[in-house]
């Protein structure tokens, strides 16, 4: 068993700490917000994340929440750093809190013994160097000269929010930098029985069969650092691949998700994220994109793909008004229903969510805007300065709406009644933002059904996500 202190109980830092203690370890979960620490404490996560609730309240024998850097430090052998890095304005990622952090974690080290702190934050290339500097100088304020009594590795996660719990458990790899022998030790020590997969697996997330172990991939600490930002970069330049390509299906009348399909099946290319549709948001790919590009521009580096994905991405929320505009013609007074705000199902995360976009613009063209979503609406109420009227319901939505917008892909939405809901609204128009949806019952529903890159007519077969 290995002590851990983790900093900054958000998204990864709650996921990291249940999943730790799950196999095993002690935890002590450390944030300054008291109303998130009592939260954890009652075994209840901060946000909405399937099963981590369970998994956090089968654990909280090993785990201890506390806003005290004093109480949790000192009795850690690895300190993890999961604190947000958001984006500055120019696109680089804000270290404030990690310095903070780093700071904080250098003035109450156990000064009698070895400590490994690690980035778990994603962090630029070389924030290793920068965060073991700051350590350094608050724990020499405190303690006198470190002499080797601590080193900072990298550990980036590779997360996907709905599905947090299983990526922790069952990760299809898990990549450590660390330039110092002691370091590479404690790692090993503290994922053996991740990469072994020797522990009981939850009921509610059971163990995937073809995960027998997992792939351990140990490197420098900028080499960690980039893999991170690379493995991010390219699975947004995937979407904004297929996108690109759903804009040239549009004009020759070819159906993007067989094309799709066609090119997903080939191995060197692989089916995942080949949805064509809205477009990426969330807390990584626009944060991560924007931060390879602030780094490049630091070495005089132009990245030009990355660039375009980028620019892809955020046209593809543009394109639902401009469809809306195609079918009604004019917005200005019209009811627009949108169908979901989390940036992705299965999360009430609206950070650089696509119906946010949508629902700006639609504003400023005159519309009024209705949503329903089954989780996220609460948040968008606190987080979001916008006109829009918060719906209970589908068919509340639905009712006397001129034009429906698909914009996050709830298995709620994608089962509907689809007869019921055209029966209710003003104009039966749907924008499907996702391609989820069977564009052939929808039309015979009643609806006036719009996709990315899907023709007009539609088959006497009918597939549906495919490639999710």
């Amino acid at each position: 068993m290995v002590d851990v202190a983790i900093v900054g109980m958000g998204y990864v830092g709650v996921t990291t700490a249940a999943t730790l203690a799950h196999i095993g370890h002690r935890v002590y979960g450390l944030d300054i917000d008291v109303g998130r620490i009592e939260l954890l404490s009652r075994g209840k996560a901060p946000f909405y994340e399937p099963h981590l609730d369970e998994l956090l309240a089968r654990n909280l024998e090993r785990m201890h929440f506390t806003t005290d850097y004093g109480e949790a430090i000192p009795r850690a052998d690895v300190v993890f750093i999961a604190v947000g890095t958001p984006s500055l304005p120019d696109g680089r990622p804000d270290l404030r809190y990690v310095e903070e952090a780093a700071r904080e974690i250098g003035r109450h080290l156990n000064a009698e013994r070895f400590t490994l702190v690690i980035n778990k934050s994603t962090v630029p290339i070389g924030s290793g160097n920068w965060v073991e500097a700051h350590i350094r100088r608050s724990f020499s304020e405190t303690h006198g000269e470190a002499n080797g009594r601590f080193a900072v590795a990298s550990n980036p996660e590779f997360l996907r929010e709905g599905s947090a719990v299983s990526d922790s458990l069952y990760p299809d790899r898990i990549v450590v930098g660390a330039d110092d022998p002691r370091a590479r030790e404690i790692l090993r020590k503290l994922y053996a029985p991740l990469v072994a997969q020797d522990f009981s697996p939850p009921e509610s997330v059971p163990r995937p069969e073809h995960v027998q172990t997992v792939p351990y991939v140990e490197t420098d600490t900028a080499t960690a650092e980039l893999v991170k930002y690379a493995a991010n970069a390219f699975l947004a330049l995937k979407i904004s691949f297929i996108n690109e390509i759903a804009a040239l299906a549009e004009k020759v009348g070819a159906d993007i998700r067989d094309v799709a399909r066609g090119i997903g099946l080939d191995r060197r290319i692989g089916t995942s994220f080949l949805q064509a549709g809205v477009g990426w948001g969330g807390s990584c790919f626009p944060k991560d994109t924007a931060a390879i590009l602030a780094t490049g521009e630091e070495y005089g580096l132009k990245m030009p793909i990355v660039a375009a994905a980028r620019e892809v991405n955020f046209a593809q929320r543009k394109k639902v008004v401009e469809k809306l505009l195609g079918e009604l013609k004019i917005i200005k007074g019209k009811t627009i229903g949108l169908l979901g705000l989390s940036f992705k199902p299965n999360t009430d995360d609206l950070r650089d969510a696509p119906a946010y976009d949508i629902a700006r613009e639609l504003l400023e063209k005159g519309a009024f805007v209705r949503a329903y979503d089954p989780v996220a609406i609460p948040r968008a109420q606190r987080e979001w300065n916008l006109d829009i009227e918060y719906r209970k319901s589908v068919l509340d939505v639905a009712r006397g709406a001129d034009a429906l917008v698909l914009v996050t892909e709830w298995k709620e939405f994608t089962e509907l009644d689809w007869t019921e809901v055209a029966r209710v609204m003003r104009t039966p128009v749907l924008i499907d933002g996702r391609n989820a949806l069977p564009g052939k019952v929808v039309q015979e529903a009643g609806l006036r059904y719009i996709g990315f890159g899907v023709p007009a007519h539609f088959p006497a077969y009918e597939r549906v996500a495919e490639l999710r």
